[in-house]
């Protein structure tokens, strides 16, 4: 036995034989089945299945029940087997399993079919539930209350969703109009303090206009009273010339009155003083010297007088020592 691989045959001798490899995927279908509580259901499942290549035993095994067979047979063959099985597990479980817990529904129906199919050699991949359908309505009387309850939190959801979204709409209304106020307050804000900032740009134009107009006018002014000033100063200059002037020719006609008449009037005047002058201080000097005469005259009678005084009392004492010497011997 070859698996993949060439082999030389002996016509007559020997005979050949093909097993097909290749995964064959086939449908089970069940219909009106009764389950444990019975309730007929129809069940379509889906299995992959595959001749067991890897064991020689399993290959014997399908080699003898499958060999020259074509995949369409093979998969009759398995299929009824299968759909046996499904029918036997759909039996043990009530609608509500089969239909909530279809995991479990193909777990059994894997386990058991692979028992019986690997014994004949073939190896089942995988089982799944494609359909669970029935003819009297059980499916969709047994999802009603589900519907039901599902549409009344749909209903509630939804009207739980449209106050949601009314009181959003509200608070976006009023988060809207409140952005509107808030865009005017801003808005009433943003113009007053404008309007405030222009009255004091406009009154700080403005005072800076009248100082400069009052600069002007008082620099103006300024320049007024120094042009009067040096006006003035001018012709201060011009009469100080014009005195100068006068007072030079009344200098030089001072000059010639001087030197003409003033001058030997003054030379005459002088000569009549100094010779005044020197009478008087001759005068002085002989009434000084006639003073000093008559002092010193004084001073000598005085130093006559008291030197007489003098002589008199040393006359005196000694008389009255002679006398005190005699009245001493007598004792």
């Amino acid at each position: 036995m070859v698996v993949g691989g060439r082999l030389l045959v002996f016509p007559c001798v020997q005979k050949i034989g093909r097993l097909p490899l290749n995964v064959i995927t086939t449908k089970i279908r069940t219909n009106q089945v009764f389950t444990h509580l019975g309730v007929p259901i129809n069940v379509t499942g889906t299995a992959q299945i595959k001749i067991h290549s890897k064991e020689k035993k399993s290959l014997m095994a399908a080699a003898e029940l499958f060999m020259n067979r074509t995949t369409e047979q093979i998969k009759k063959i398995c299929s009824e087997t299968l759909e046996g099985h499904q029918r036997a597990i759909m039996g043990t479980m009530t609608v509500e399993d089969i239909y909530k817990n279809r995991a479990a529904f193909s777990e059994q129906v894997l386990q058991v079919a692979s028992t019986d199919l690997m014994s004949m050699g073939i190896r089942v991949i995988s089982y799944t539930i494609n359909e669970v359908t029935d003819d009297e309505g059980y499916l969709k009387a047994l999802g009603k209350p589900r519907t039901a309850e599902v549409k009344r939190d749909a209903d509630i959801g939804n009207a739980e969703a449209k106050r949601d979204a009314g009181i959003e709409e509200a608070a976006a209304n009023e988060r809207a109009m409140q952005a509107v106020y808030s865009n005017k307050i801003t808005t009433a804000k943003a113009q007053r303090d404008y309007l405030l900032k222009k009255a004091s740009y406009d009154q700080e134009t403005f005072t800076k206009k009248a100082q400069s107009d009052l600069a002007y006018d008082l620099q103006s002014a300024k320049t007024q009273q120094r042009i009067k000033e040096e006006t003035m100063e001018i012709k201060v200059i011009e009469r100080k010339k014009q005195i100068a002037i006068q007072e030079q020719e009344v200098t030089r006609k001072q000059r010639e009155l001087d030197a003409q008449v003033i001058k030997p009037a003054e030379a005459e005047k002088y000569k009549i003083e100094m010779l005044a002058e020197a009478e008087r201080n001759k005068r002085i000097i002989e009434a000084e010297a006639q003073a000093e005469a008559i002092r010193l005259k004084a001073e000598a009678q005085a130093f006559a007088i008291e030197a007489k005084a003098k002589a008199e009392a040393e006359q005196m004492a000694k008389k009255a020592d002679a006398g005190m010497s005699t009245r001493t011997l007598l004792w």
